[in-house]
């Protein structure tokens, strides 16, 4: 599968505030939410957000799966929706049939269903032209404030993206993920020197305006798959301590590849301690 739409009528299903929501993923790049389907969907299925109602139709959003669990007749998946347009600001329905005229964006029945692979690029396309500015670089920190002496708090009125505070952030702590130990360079050599994300220790979205980025403190070098993990089913991302624990249970040892065999001989000693 390569795609599905999720329908979204915010005059029947208006459990999340919308307009914080975009607002969220602009400065951060990411919101995780529930979202019921009808059909099995994979995890790393690519998910457009299809607005019906009073509103739409249109096209207003994109995200990926994450994770699926069945629910009685119907099927949870996990999106982490990483674009979002304002209500209003929606690819109108003429738009998508005019670049798709085989796909029934204007039925309110379209949604649900899985797009076709030929029409996938027509729809990035679309969204590359229509969507929403390009997100923060996931390499750097969310926006945030630094000021001049890196370790001081003062009032501010706005966050604003500072890439001193990421070299701050690895000038402190290095570019070896702080939870697993994962070295991009190592691993990749030459061009992944100096490549690390940058994870924010409390989301800038839940810092007040008047709080003064302090790089030392804030930040923590995470590999791709911690940073995915740290933020993964929960509402306040898990700590780097919280990290290594969760790994260390899973009985990875940092700096080292674990087989099949040796994952299924850890199982069968937990089995037999009791844990």
């Amino acid at each position: 599968m390569s795609a599905i739409i999720l329908g979204w009528d915010p005059a029947r299903w208006n459990r999340w505030n919308y307009a914080a929501i975009v607002e969220k993923v602009a400065v951060t790049g990411l919101h995780l939410e529930p979202w019921t389907v009808s059909r099995s969907v994979a995890a790393g299925t690519d998910a457009w957000l299809f607005l019906l109602g009073d509103h739409g139709p249109g096209l207003i959003g994109h995200g990926v799966v994450l994770s699926a669990a069945a629910d009685r007749a119907d099927i949870t998946v996990q999106v982490a929706f990483d674009a979002l347009l304002p209500l209003g600001d929606q690819v109108p329905a003429d738009v998508l049939t005019r670049a798709m005229p085989d796909a029934a964006w204007d039925s309110a029945g379209f949604a649900g269903t899985v797009l076709a692979p030929d029409d996938e690029p027509a729809v990035r396309a679309l969204w590359t032209d229509h969507g929403p500015p390009q997100g923060p670089d996931p390499t750097q920190p969310v926006p945030g404030t630094y000021p001049e002496s890196a370790v001081v708090r003062a009032a501010v009125n706005r966050y604003e993206r500072d890439p001193a505070a990421r070299r701050a952030c690895i000038a402190h702590r290095g570019t070896n993920c702080a939870a697993c130990g994962f070295s991009f360079e190592l691993a990749y050599g030459d061009i992944g020197a100096d490549f690390i994300h940058v994870h924010h220790v409390v989301p800038a979205s839940q810092l007040g305006n008047g709080y003064v980025l302090d790089p030392l403190t804030d930040l923590v070098p995470l590999c791709a798959n911690c940073h995915a993990m740290s933020h993964h089913g929960v509402n306040s991302p898990r700590s780097e301590a919280e990290l290594r624990n969760i790994i260390a249970a899973a009985g990875y040892l940092r700096g080292t590849t674990v087989t099949p065999e040796e994952l299924e001989a850890q199982r069968a000693a937990r089995e037999i301690l009791g844990h």
